[in-house]
């Protein structure tokens, strides 16, 4: 979805289309990273810190109670204030009878042009964790991420059939002669999630254009969902859309048995993985 300025918009937007999302079968309910504020991470700046909630907070005492009423998952991304000066890009998985299950905080925190997040996040603490809901057992991870094969294989062997990507990627209008090679490239790399590890992958990216003009960031949208073999479920548009995806757990075991990229590992041959380089 598209975000004003004003948190408290943002969060009622996203009450009403989680009930949108309820009333079409969705079970399983994830909305974009940072949800209830533009993506302020374009900028440093002290004053953004305010925007920060504690758990729990407004997200979790609204996503529980909706939760609890229309008996579904919410996955749900927000600002963390853990105590002063700790802050999290933190993901909150509620069960379908508003229990909170746990959190998840993000692993990978970038530093690039327009994304400065180490300014704003202290690194995730809690590895990557997979939850176990009336619906499925899945692991949300956050936005970078996707890019990380790691994480997708450690929450998949963690026993995950969902992988969920709350995310805020889109391209400053500078870069827009390259948009479309990184929008390819960012699918690319988490349908390569999805088959290397058979299993399903939720990406839910925010859209809209976001910053002063001239100088932003335009999201580009495009949530999907990919099956066990990568290929393409559903897909968004650029704009506001809400995608309902049936995942039959079924297909990870017929995926799995055919293609048992996880059985053949030689996990007595990876110790390298663990260093920085290899030299």
């Amino acid at each position: 979805m598209a975000c004003s300025l004003d948190p408290n918009e943002n969060l009622a937007k996203a009450e009403w289309r989680i009930r949108e999302a309820a009333a079409q079968g969705a079970q399983i309910i994830c909305v974009q990273e940072l949800y209830r504020s533009q993506y302020f991470c374009q900028t440093e700046n002290l004053a953004i810190f305010d925007l920060a909630e504690t758990i729990p907070g407004p997200t979790t005492n609204s996503f529980t109670a909706l939760a609890r009423e229309l008996q579904v998952v919410i996955v749900g991304s927000l600002f963390e204030r853990r105590m002063a000066g700790v802050f999290h890009n933190t993901a909150v998985v509620i069960d379908a009878d508003g229990e909170l299950l746990g959190l998840y905080r993000k692993m990978h925190i970038p530093d690039d042009p327009r994304f400065y997040e180490k300014y704003y996040f202290t690194p995730g603490d809690l590895g990557f964790r997979c939850f176990d809901t009336r619906y499925a057992r899945i692991a949300p991870l956050i936005c970078w991420d996707q890019w990380f094969p790691e994480a997708a294989r450690l929450a998949s062997l963690a026993g995950a059939q969902v992988l969920l990507y709350p995310t805020a990627i889109g391209y400053h209008i500078s870069d827009a002669a390259e948009a479309a090679a990184q929008h390819n490239a960012w699918e690319t790399i988490q349908r390569a999630h999805a088959i290397s590890n058979g299993v399903y992958v939720a990406a839910v990216n925010r859209v809209g254009y976001e910053g002063p003009d001239g100088d932003g960031l335009q999201f580009w949208g495009g949530s999907f969902v990919s099956d066990p073999q990568g290929r393409m479920l559903a897909k968004a548009g650029e704009g506001e859309e809400t995608l309902v995806v049936e995942c039959d757990p079924r297909v990870i075991e017929s995926v799995r048995r055919n293609w048992p990229f996880l059985r053949d590992r030689r996990i007595d041959a990876y110790g390298a993985i663990v260093k920085r380089v290899i030299d």
